[in-house]
């Protein structure tokens, strides 16, 4: 793993090394816990618990490994939520108040609902673009149409841009073609300099739609090591450290703490919603995570300075809701005092 920047000071650490870490550090009994609990979810494959940028547990039972590229479905809203804002620290983009239609230029269609030139950035990022949903009931007659971006953004407006999160896999994919126009780069080739070569993790391409436009928020390829390196991204406030000790600041100052502002809620769980990560309380304790169909899952737990990674089986049918809330008594186990 990278080395990463400490999200305390040394000095509270010198202070009080002995309470931190039997605070924080999960519990070999609560490991063992959370093992048999995930052997009763067949459908889980793979869960990886990482505590103070180290990895401490590894957990396998089908499917690709914890170093192998799995399908990580609509968990890629958060890893394009990290492109953007990596894409914002390197000049590709102004800001997440920046208007969309700026960033597309001429490559939109003629004849839009004014009401497009109110979207932002940081709207397509909280999932708040006003457009009818491409997702549910919608999803297939959209990834069938000849072009997903005239389709997403020539949808009719059910909320104003800013209103109620509408969870929406064609918003995603309108900020992938945004920071694609933008940057004269794939959104593969932003995701790679800007995020991966950082990280040092390999993010191999992934499905495109019929314009070439890589999928927004949808099928990425990701292993759950490298998972947990996004995820220490964010727990360390945007910063990681190379080898030689040299502090990179890969995504802007407060972004994180914007990231993790709830700016929505969720309609199924409740859970707020910030720049693609969801915000709810686990055992006490304020989590953030990103999550995708048939239960892929990107836990981070600042207090208790851990990243946890699920991943597991992608393919339909669907789990059902009460399986997100199964990998939350996963979490749950891991944080009790066991």
């Amino acid at each position: 793993m990278r080395v990463h920047v400490l999200p305390i000071s040394l000095a509270v650490m010198w202070l009080f090394p002995t309470f931190s870490a039997a605070a924080n550090e999960p519990s070999a009994n609560a490991l063992q816990a959370l093992d048999q609990q995930a052997a009763a979810l067949n459908r889980v494959h793979n869960v990886v618990v990482a505590y103070e940028g180290d990895i401490v547990h590894e957990l396998h039972q089908d499917g690709p490994g914890v170093a192998s590229p799995a399908n990580i479905k609509s968990l890629s809203k958060t890893v394009l939520a990290a492109i953007t804002g990596a894409a914002i620290e390197a000049g590709v983009i102004e800001s997440v108040e920046q208007p969309i239609v700026e960033l597309f230029g001429e490559h939109l269609p003629n004849g839009l609902d004014p009401r497009v030139n109110e979207i932002s950035v940081a709207h397509l990022l909280a999932q708040q673009a006003g457009l009818e949903s491409t997702s549910g009931s919608n999803y297939s007659a959209w990834v069938a149409s000849p072009n997903w971006v005239n389709d997403a953004i020539t949808r009719p407006f059910v909320d104003e841009p800013g209103g109620q999160m509408l969870y929406s896999t064609g918003t995603s994919h309108l900020l992938s073609a945004a920071l694609t126009h933008a940057s004269g780069e794939t959104t593969h080739a932003l995701a790679q300099r800007l995020l991966g070569d950082p990280l040092n993790i390999n993010i191999r391409p992934w499905l495109r739609d019929p314009q070439g436009i890589y999928f927004g928020g949808n099928d990425m390829q990701l292993s759950p090591r490298a998972l947990i390196e996004i995820g220490e991204l964010y727990r360390n406030d945007g910063i990681v450290l190379d080898e030689s000790g040299n502090a990179q600041r890969v995504l802007p100052e407060g972004w994180v703490a914007a990231s993790w502002l709830p700016r929505g809620s969720s309609p199924w769980t409740g859970d707020g919603y910030g720049f693609g990560w969801f915000i709810t309380q686990l055992a006490g304790e304020d989590v953030y995570y990103g999550r995708g169909y048939g239960g892929q899952a990107l836990y981070v737990i600042p207090e208790r300075e851990m990243t946890v990674v699920i991943t597991s089986d992608p393919n339909p049918p669907s789990p059902g809701g009460k399986f997100q809330q199964q990998l939350n008594r996963l979490i749950e186990t891991l944080l009790s005092p066991l």
